[in-house]
């Protein structure tokens, strides 16, 4: 049996750092689970399940670069949802640096969202 002093030194999961955080599918994992906190503020989905994301690369040094579109190229958030994807891809665990990339090809369509979004919407 351990005692109260060993036991408060031990570090906690909670604990661990972001750096080190270094497998790149936990890192991708952080990155998702990131990404499935941003909205379109048209579509109650997040952007991730909306199939937002093209591309995440993720290089040996933890910076990531991350391609996405938007619903249309028009959309009033255009200029705001990828700085607010960038900064939430930064304070993923494990991630160094963070770079979007906004793509229009291919341009996006309902088809590219996920079964779980399409049933959110009520499209099956």
């Amino acid at each position: 049996m351990k005692t109260e002093q060993e036991t408060a030194t031990q570090p906690q999961p909670s604990e661990v750092t972001a750096a080190a955080v270094t497998d790149p599918s936990d890192i991708e994992n952080g990155i998702v689970e990131a990404l499935k906190t941003v909205y379109d503020p048209e579509i109650p989905v997040n952007i991730y399940e909306l199939g937002l994301i093209y591309d995440i690369d993720i290089q040996e040094d933890g910076a990531v670069k991350v391609k996405m579109t938007l619903t249309a190229p028009g959309c009033p958030v255009a200029g705001t949802l990828p700085g607010e994807v960038q900064d939430k891809v930064a304070g993923a665990p494990g991630v160094t640096s963070a770079e979007v990339e906004l793509v229009w090809d291919p341009a996006w369509n309902p088809s590219m969202m996920s079964e779980a979004a399409r049933l959110e919407l009520g499209m099956f």
